[in-house]
């Protein structure tokens, strides 16, 4: 066996057993802990965040954020997203995968009926009939069967677990579309009811310069701050639309539906998430993200068909037979009937090197999978200690941003005030109007980060979808409670 497949199974915790006939490898099983066994190293703890249980229940997480319409949005996007169904597809390709390699057990029978007559001066006139039968079984000598049927029950899983991944990012995307849209149809109302009060400052600027108190540089410049409030209208207008049309996508129908519920009442505020201060172990996290089980199995299948590629090098026992009758009439179709049966073992002695190729090439997407289950375990590791970072430091934007809003609020009114009075020049008005408007802006974009942070730290976690919605037959290799059994 090559240093790299060797490397395979001693780095992905695969066991294997030598067999003494041919060298020939299969699988012994896997342990528990598989994934701390791993080369890449998984930490016992996480480096940004403290280990405590998590109160959300990950399998429904977007609940947890009260927005009916979501809820909604989720629902239907499960039922009717093409993704999902392009999953559910290739999960019932993989069934039929699995029913075609058991069949492998079973003998191979086909039948056969003929009738014929002679033609020409000396033929006869009577037909003859014929029925008969083919048959033809080969044994399990050497686990090659059994060998591609722990591949495809591994193809099974992997199917199932990619479905279960894909559901996970789908509803993901379906909750961050939908908070950023709630932040865009709220930025939307702010500019709108801000351009309400510019149009009152514009009013007072002409008043206050039509009785001589002012120049008419105020006038040009509320005007001036009224046109830019005006022109980001459109573009939250544009951009709000873009974000319905996108969730209308995921969950599966036309535009136009998701933008009349976003906006058919006030615009409702950005959800607010719960608290989640710690969550589990890595390796416990790492244990319930579906793409990494999906990764495992896509391992143990590569893994399992090495061996199956490989008995192509030892001798195949294999068993045929026939049994047919034949007449000259249906009554008497059956009175003799011949058979014969046939055993034999084939060797395989040259062929050129197409096995031992094809064994290199078995091994190389086996070393392929192995590098993909290690790249999801870092990937899986990434996505967790950043989002819980964002997830933290959003949380502390939304407090900094709640103080500036109050204090922008307290000082656009003293500014207005003083402003009517005559104690303050226009461009001090403008100025501090203009921080409110950023003020609030931000509160609501800090707001809409704080949820899409929590968004993407439970499905980091593996939120998003439940084991218990799934029957996907685990690999031999991995049984439960760790026992090692061989691969059927």
């Amino acid at each position: 066996m090559k240093t790299g497949v060797g490397r395979l199974f001693r780095r992905g915790g695969l066991a294997l057993t030598t067999l003494a006939l041919g060298g020939c490898a299969t699988f012994a099983g896997t342990r528990d802990g598989a994934i701390e066994e791993a080369s890449v190293p998984v930490p016992a703890d996480w480096a940004f965040s403290d280990t405590a249980p998590i109160a959300v229940d990950l399998s429904e997480y977007w609940t947890a954020l009260g927005d009916p319409l979501l809820d909604d949005f989720v629902r239907q996007a499960i039922a009717e997203n093409r993704d999902i169904a392009l999953g559910i597809a290739r999960l019932d390709q993989a069934r039929a995968g699995l029913r075609l390699a058991r069949a492998g057990y079973l003998p191979n029978v086909s039948g056969r009926a003929g009738v014929s007559r002679d033609v020409g001066d000396f033929a006869r006139e009577e037909f003859d009939l014929s029925v008969g039968a083919d048959i033809a079984w080969e044994a399990d000598l050497f686990g090659r069967i059994s060998r591609q049927i722990a591949a495809s029950r591994a193809d099974l899983a992997a199917a199932g677990y990619s479905l279960a991944d894909v559901q996970r990012l789908i509803v993901g995307q379906v909750a961050i579309q939908t908070v950023q849209a709630r932040a865009l149809a709220e930025q939307l109302a702010i500019a709108r009811s801000t351009l309400v009060f510019q149009d009152d400052n514009l009013q007072l600027a002409r008043w206050r310069n039509q009785a001589g108190l002012v120049s008419s540089l105020d006038v040009e410049q509320a005007r001036a701050q009224r046109a830019q409030t005006a022109a980001t209208i459109p573009l939250l207008e544009s951009n709000l639309v873009a974000r319905a049309n996108a969730i209308a996508t995921l969950i599966g129908e036309p535009p136009g539906r998701t933008y009349e519920a976003l906006t058919e009442t006030e615009p409702q505020p950005v959800p607010v998430p719960p608290a989640a201060s710690g969550f589990a172990a890595p390796a416990d996290v790492l244990r319930r993200r579906p793409d990494l089980r999906a990764a495992e199995a896509d391992l143990i299948a590569a893994a399992a068909r090495i061996g199956v590629v490989r008995t192509d090098l030892l001798p195949a026992a294999r068993i045929s037979g026939t049994i047919a009758t034949g007449a000259t009439s249906l009554g008497g179709l059956f009175d003799i009937i011949t058979g014969n049966l046939f055993a034999g073992l084939t060797q395989l002695i040259f062929d050129g090197g197409r096995t031992r190729a094809r064994i290199d090439s078995a091994e190389a997407i086996a070393e392929a999978s192995l590098a993909s289950y290690e790249r999801t375990v870092l990937s899986a590791l990434e996505e967790v200690e950043t989002a819980a970072v964002d997830q933290r430091t959003a949380d502390e934007r939304v407090a900094i941003t709640e103080e500036a809003l109050d204090a922008a609020e307290n000082s656009a009114f003293l500014a207005r005030s003083q402003y009517e009075a005559g104690l303050t020049d226009f461009q001090t008005l403008l100025v501090v109007e203009n921080q409110l408007l950023s003020a609030r802006n931000q509160l609501v974009g800090a707001q809409a980060d704080r949820a899409t942070a929590f968004v993407r730290l439970t499905q980091a976690l593996g939120g998003g979808w439940s084991a218990s919605d799934y029957d996907f037959p685990l690999p031999a290799p991995y049984a439960a409670q760790g026992q090692a059994r061989t691969a059927e």
